[in-house]
């Protein structure tokens, strides 16, 4: 992703101002959440985006790993994501290591990033009894959450750096 003269973190600062304003105004979200979550997990963790529209993966890390990354912002009546909301369809058919899930402020600023594994992803996919997991391909937060780890911000011991 190319910086215009203004710089892509000054211009999201604007189209966050502008989501806000939007969904305040008409209770609906403006559709940026996307290219936010995208741009986040690159700056937070040291990504390199793909190119837009290649198909399967949306970044990759220094060690040539490659990500699809999901973002969801979480609920401006609680200020907790909804256990239920879905994460965008999960293509297994295109090759890819992980998947990044950035959950947004309802300011659209990054809270954390979760990351989940391929093989954990396909078997939770697989799980019978749910159309959204079976033939959409979609998990919940929540069920990301359970078979995935937080990256960001890391709370543990040992921090596994992306950038290092």
């Amino acid at each position: 992703m190319s910086d215009t003269s203004r710089g892509s973190r000054e211009i999201l600062g604007d189209v966050r101002k502008l989501a806000r304003e939007y969904y305040l105004a008409t209770g609906r979200p403006l559709g940026v959440t996307a290219e936010i979550g995208e741009h986040e997990a690159q700056n937070l963790l040291g990504l390199e985006l793909a190119p837009v529209r290649e198909p399967g993966s949306d970044a990759t890390d220094h060690t040539g790993r490659k990500y699809q990354i999901k973002a969801r912002a979480i609920s401006e009546k609680n200020g907790k994501s909804n256990p239920g909301q879905k994460l965008g369809s999960i293509k297994l058919n295109y090759p890819w290591d992980a998947v990044l899930l950035v959950i947004l402020s309802p300011d659209l600023e990054a809270r954390e990033i979760h990351e989940a594994e391929r093989d954990a992803i396909a078997l939770a996919l697989a799980a019978p009894g749910s159309k959204a997991r079976n033939t959409r391909g979609q998990l919940s937060v929540s069920k990301f959450k359970s078979i995935g780890r937080k990256v960001w911000p890391f709370d543990g011991d040992v921090v596994a750096s992306r950038t290092a």
